[in-house]
């Protein structure tokens, strides 16, 4: 009996040795609020790098959010030293190829310390010989850049573009 115990107590020390190693906490991913229409539901497929994404089909409307976290953007040596050159980096490539583009002069807001910019895009979908229109929004939170691409059919525009907008100016994080 005591040749187990002491046999026991000499592993356990053999191991506490080797677990002195002292290890560092890291949150894995990022966490934000965002409020959604209750026509549209939660869904995959819309863009690989999306946080989040949703849609209403029957509706033929579609969202979704792309983080950038700060650090990781300077960890990639992308160093924006504003919400406008952020912006400015994203509106250059987005549907820059496409049919009769159009881009509104971005707007900018700040609301408890978020900056906000919002822009209005349309083009003609080629495919579907369709115009089509997005409210891109870009959020500047302290951690992060967040992208929120809303869009619809153009002709219904002036249906869903103050929705666009209340999903835009809800992210919190």
């Amino acid at each position: 009996m005591k040749l187990i115990t002491y046999s026991t107590l000499l592993f356990l020390i053999s191991i506490s040795s080797y677990s002195q190693t002292i290890l560092k906490n890291y949150k894995i991913g990022h966490s934000f609020d965002l409020s959604i229409p209750d026509y549209m539901s939660r869904t995959v497929g819309l863009n690989e790098s999306a946080a989040v994404q949703y849609k209403n089909e029957v509706k033929d409307v579609y969202s979704f959010v792309i983080e950038d976290s700060k650090e990781e953007l300077l960890l990639a040596d992308l160093n924006f030293t504003s919400i406008n050159e952020f912006y400015e980096n994203f509106i250059k490539d987005f549907a820059k190829d496409e049919k009769s583009r159009e881009v509104s002069k971005p707007i900018e807001t700040k609301k408890n310390n978020i900056n906000f910019i919002e822009a209005d895009l349309t083009y003609l979908d080629s495919e579907a010989t369709v115009q089509i229109y997005y409210l891109l929004g870009i959020v500047e939170t302290k951690t992060s850049f967040y992208k929120i691409i809303s869009w619809t059919a153009a002709e219904s525009k002036d249906k869903f573009k103050e929705d666009f907008r209340k999903i835009l100016y809800s992210l919190k994080d």
